[in-house]
């Protein structure tokens, strides 16, 4: 049996990942820049555009709290992500084993998310945190069940090609949140003493994040029909067992020492990756306000660059990885990562004056060097996620989509605390970059040494356009 990608059910999946990628884009771009202002007016008395003008070195000062409330969000991850993967696994509905998870954290998510810059405004910081740990655990238990989806009904051989497309539906929620963020800057709200009039310019993106994300669940659920699927492929499931990559064969419930080893050494460099990437994601707003002294509508346009670059990664890395394997994908991906961000280390300040608040221009080099991550991190994230699934059986992918995500939210746990306290010693935000060059290449030592126990030869897939071919 030749094994082809439905693309139109592929895409309609997708849709799950464009809600939780327009939800984080949104969540990470503004709530850490929100605890930093509302931490400085606590222990301060003034907002950080008071602080700007007469001691920015008290910015800094609270990083290591905005550090604590990311991490404190990420620890329910790390906890909640594998009990939902779990218990996914296990359920039985009308609906499916996904959908009652997808639908319930979508709604409830939604609901709070508005809440956050509402309390934020009114300088409430009880009812802003609330509000964040509600949106994360109800996201904890859509997200699981939403990325499991894809490998139920997805052969293994066609599972680098699947993650590409879902990671590019992914981007264009990203890239719907970055358009609103060019249009309403969280700088012209942040940099200014008298905000009464301004709540709109934070509150407008949550409330259409909240409402484009009820929309990309419910075409998900009308679409997609878990249990008539799980029917209808269960022959092409079969066949993609019989390709698996793995050397060592898979048995329910227990690992060979072999596929323990390649997982943990997986887990391992993911956990590193991961806390690079999260690093960038939690401070390049601060870095480029604060440390850049550029506009945050600098940074919406510096993530659509970024996005651009992803959304080609994960276009050509199934095809790239038919060629040299998902392990050589990867180590690729990671090289050309720390390559971009090593040239982050010589970007600094323009001086150069262009905005009504005294704000700098915005360092061309940052582009480039987003564009080469983009496409590297593309190559990473689409291929490492299909390697993990791969060591084991379908009726574990909750499971194992659990350890996948375990790893990324420890890594997200760490690295907010950790560099926050960094940026708190050094009382320098340019050690961003140094942070993360190194992360990465670790990682990157770990994933091309020590992953092994992957058979040679191709599966017998279909290739090239053929292979996203399909009945409807």
């Amino acid at each position: 049996m030749q094994l082809k990608l439905n693309m139109k059910r592929t895409f309609l999946i997708g849709f799950a990942f464009f809600g939780i990628l327009l939800l984080w884009q949104v969540y990470d771009s503004w709530c850490p820049t929100f605890l930093t202002d509302i931490f400085a007016n606590k222990m301060y008395g003034m907002t950080t555009a008071m602080l700007k003008a007469s001691d920015p070195d008290k910015i800094l000062n609270v990083q290591w709290m905005v550090g604590m409330i990311m991490a404190c969000d990420n620890l329910a991850a790390l906890i909640l992500l594998p009990i939902f993967g779990r218990l996914s696994d296990r359920t039985e509905t009308k609906i499916g084993k996904r959908m009652p998870y997808i639908l319930t954290g979508t709604f409830v998510a939604a609901i709070a998310f508005p809440f956050i810059p509402l309390f934020f405004h009114y300088n409430n910081i009880v009812g802003m945190i609330i509000m964040m740990a509600i949106v994360l655990m109800f996201m904890m238990m859509y997200r699981n069940p939403a990325v499991a989806l894809m490998p139920d009904i997805t052969p293994k051989p066609l599972r680098a090609k699947a993650n590409g497309i879902i990671n590019i539906m992914g981007y264009f929620g990203g890239a719907a949140a970055t358009v609103l963020g060019i249009f309403l800057r969280l700088s012209d709200y942040i940099n200014v003493v008298d905000r009464a009039e301004k709540l709109w310019i934070i509150e407008i993106p949550f409330i259409i994040a909240s409402v484009l994300m009820v929309i990309s669940a419910l075409v998900l659920f009308f679409t997609i029909n878990e249990n008539k699927l799980a029917v209808e492929l269960k022959d092409e499931m079969d066949e993609g067992e019989k390709h698996a990559v793995v050397a060592t064969p898979l048995t329910e419930g227990s690992m060979s020492k072999e596929n323990k080893e390649m997982l943990l050494a997986i887990l391992s460099a993911e956990f590193l990756w991961f806390m690079a990437d999260n690093a960038i994601g939690t401070y390049i707003g601060n870095y480029v306000i604060y440390h850049l002294n550029s506009t945050s509508s600098s940074t919406m346009i510096l993530t659509i660059i970024g996005g651009l670059a992803s959304v080609i990664g994960f276009a050509t890395a199934g095809m790239i990885a038919d060629k040299i394997g998902r392990k050589w994908t990867i180590s690729s991906g990671l090289i050309l990562t720390f390559i971009g961000l090593f040239l982050m280390l010589f970007v600094h300040p323009t001086e150069n004056v262009v905005g009504a608040n005294g704000e700098f221009a915005f360092p061309v080099m940052l582009y480039v060097v987003w564009i080469i991550k983009g496409y590297g991190m593309a190559l990473v994230h689409n291929c490492s996620f299909p390697m993990v699934v791969e060591l084991c059986t379908s009726k574990e992918i909750g499971k194992f989509t659990g350890f996948y995500y375990t790893a990324s939210m420890a890594a997200q746990t760490v690295t907010p605390v950790l560099l926050g306290l960094i940026h708190t010693k050094t009382k320098y935000w340019g050690i961003l970059p140094v942070y993360v060059t190194i992360l990465i290449a670790v990682s990157s030592i770990i994933f091309i040494i020590f992953v092994k126990n992957i058979k040679n030869g191709n599966s017998n897939n279909a290739r090239g356009l053929e292979a996203f071919a399909g009945e409807d």
